[in-house]
């Protein structure tokens, strides 16, 4: 399902733009895909929640066809969470939980606990050629004094200033119902062709327009971001600034699995480890870890991933 709900805006003659996302069919759709009995933890549905609404504000604020990946390596109750999204505002999210996580009240305490988290973002061009890797930059989950952050919002802000000299603020905040962000950031001096140079270095903290605009930004309560629409939140926030707003986007959730996919991951695996697991029972079943989505192959399926196209006999496709 697909609503205009990522509003992108800028101010008048300032160096500084910014986008609200509000997530809300979408996102519960996202959780819903979940089989029965086993939805994540609340602070993990909270997490993952932010991890999209910060992926679709990234995405959004670039030129970039393909895929970007948002993901946090831990070492708590969460070893892995993922959020994928890709140009077109789709996207999709899930988590690997190791441990007890219901009483986590943070980021630090979901994958950070022993200090040695780390956040990665990818950036997968759609068109990638054959052989070259997508582009990734990875940041601890501490600041440079190695004091760990204890927000992803603040994981962002660090990981913008490192990899792209660019001052940004974002705020996050998800429940179940409800996944939303608010990004702002200091345009780089001459448009985004001259990230990194020295004029923008040199702007690092010091652009009064973007301290001010950053500053009333985070006087946005959790609260607020959550239940407020956007044309509230910018009239809250901005009412004395002259912002420019643009025909809102539309975002979604969708996953890019497929029969073909797992298909081409099982003949991976080889034909004799496929023979030893239905052995043991009458399919493969793989489950995508992002929709939920199952797919089965019995053994004649099986058979047939392993044998050259033209020998095989046409076969219906009885199971999904």
């Amino acid at each position: 399902m697909s609503a205009r709900n990522l509003h992108k805006f800028l101010f008048e003659g300032l160096p500084v733009r910014g986008a609200i996302v509000r997530l809300t069919d979408a996102w519960q759709e996202a959780l819903g895909r979940r089989p029965p009995g086993d939805s994540f933890p609340v602070p993990v549905r909270a997490l993952l929640g932010e991890m999209a609404a910060a992926a679709l504000l990234m995405q959004s604020s670039i030129k970039f066809d393909g895929a970007l990946v948002l993901q946090l390596h831990g070492d708590g109750p969460v070893k892995l969470a993922v959020v994928e999204a890709k140009s077109g505002l789709s996207f999709r999210a899930t988590a690997t939980v190791v441990g007890p996580a219901d009483a986590a009240t943070g980021l630090r305490e979901l994958v950070n606990l022993h200090g040695n988290g780390r956040c990665a973002i990818t950036l997968d061009p759609r068109n990638r050629a054959p052989g070259t890797q997508p582009y990734q930059g990875v940041v601890p989950l501490h600041d440079d004094h190695r004091v760990p952050l204890t927000a992803l919002s603040e994981v962002i802000e660090h990981y913008m200033l490192q990899s792209e000299q660019l001052d940004t603020r974002m705020l996050l905040a998800a429940n179940d119902e409800v996944a939303a962000g608010l990004l702002i950031q200091r345009m780089p001096v001459g448009g985004a062709g001259n990230l990194g140079s020295d004029a923008d270095e040199d702007q690092i903290g010091r652009n009064e327009d973007f301290n001010r605009i950053a500053m009333l930004a985070s006087t946005l309560t959790r609260e607020e971001l959550l239940g407020l629409d956007s044309e509230k939140i910018l009239h809250r926030l901005f009412w004395e600034e002259q912002v420019r707003t643009f025909e809102p986007l539309a975002t979604s959730f969708a996953c890019s699995c497929s029969r073909e996919r797992v298909q081409a991951m099982l003949q991976g695996l080889g034909q004799a480890e496929i023979e030893s697991i239905l052995d043991e029972r009458e399919t493969v079943e793989v489950g995508c870890e992002f929709c939920g989505q199952q797919f089965r192959f019995d053994a004649v399926q099986a058979a047939q991933m392993f044998t050259p196209e033209r020998d095989q006999p046409p076969a219906p496709d009885t199971l999904q």
